[in-house]
């Protein structure tokens, strides 16, 4: 079953960013840390998104967009990490515009704050952080917008963009969230669904039982062919499905009690940057970049 559901995310995936079409979706490794950073583009507007970038390749992210014809709008961070520096305050130098972006429940700063239920947008002539109108609201812009949608559709004239839902996944940490793409196809998870494995718990104020129920609730519920992209991997894994971690991953396929007693006991060591890399990610990319 597994086999088959990689095999359908496989054509999926050649159909949402191989050569013509919409999305440009690149993966991209560094290895001290292990961390995976994603860039998502609109071929037509340009417009572009970073996830999870880290400082020390944020250079080699800016050149890619670049080179690829690109206007990056956000860097988002899916938490606050603890084994790098996020790469976005680099980036807003690097690429005037760029705004970070990261969850108000993370407690850090940044450009923009993002919450569960929202969305963010690129391409199609509109980009912005979305809030869905109540009925009967005027059209006007909000602070911050620089697009508008009505309950019952776009307004006239506007094409329906390419999106990234919002889904808060916390217990990693309590800011953790995943971006899933509008028509669910792949989803980008962080720390907190990992291939085969998942975020330790043992930090950051970490709980494993809300660790457990955001993967349930909150990604195993997404079709069995959607694609999970991590922010790590220290195999050389590069993409899993949904219907593979629910149905193979050793920890997130036990009972919760049984989740909540391996994670308490895994006796892991401290990450090696987490001194210096958490309070510098508490200002989300808002520091002075480095000289």
């Amino acid at each position: 079953m597994a086999g088959a559901a990689l095999r359908a995310a496989g054509r999926q995936l050649s159909q949402h960013s191989g050569a013509g079409a919409p999305i440009l979706l690149r993966q991209m490794f560094e290895p001290k840390s292990c961390t995976y950073t994603y860039l998502l583009g609109d071929r037509d507007s340009r417009e572009a998104i970073l996830i999870d970038p880290v400082l020390e390749t944020a250079p080699r992210d800016a050149q890619l967009v670049k080179e690829l014809g690109l206007r990056l709008l956000y860097a988002v961070n899916t938490h606050c990490h603890a084994d790098h520096i996020t790469g976005s305050g680099l980036l807003r130098s690097l690429l005037p515009g760029c705004q970070s972006v990261i969850s108000r429940l993370s407690g850090a700063q940044a450009d923009l704050h993002i919450e569960d239920g929202q969305s963010i947008h690129f391409g199609r002539f509109v980009s912005c952080m979305l809030r869905e109108l109540d009925a009967g609201s005027p059209r006007r812009w909000w602070p911050g917008l620089l697009g508008l949608k009505e309950r019952g559709g776009w307004w006239p004239g506007l094409q329906s963009p390419e999106a990234l839902e919002i889904r808060a996944s916390p217990g990693h940490t309590p800011g953790c969230v995943t971006f899933v793409l509008n028509d669910h196809s792949m989803a980008f998870t962080g720390d907190a669904l990992l291939i085969r494995g998942c975020g330790r718990t043992d930090f950051q104020q970490g709980c494993a039982k809300t660790l457990y129920h955001s993967v349930h609730e909150k990604i195993f519920t997404l079709p069995g062919d959607c694609l999970i992209y991590p922010a790590h991997d220290y195999r050389g894994l590069t993409v899993s499905t949904v219907e593979e971690e629910r149905t193979l991953n050793p920890r997130l396929t036990l009972s919760c009690e049984e989740f909540v007693k391996v994670m308490d006991n895994l006796n892991l060591p401290k990450p090696k940057q987490i001194d210096f890399a958490v309070p510098a990610n508490m200002r989300c990319g808002v520091q002075t970049p480095p000289s």
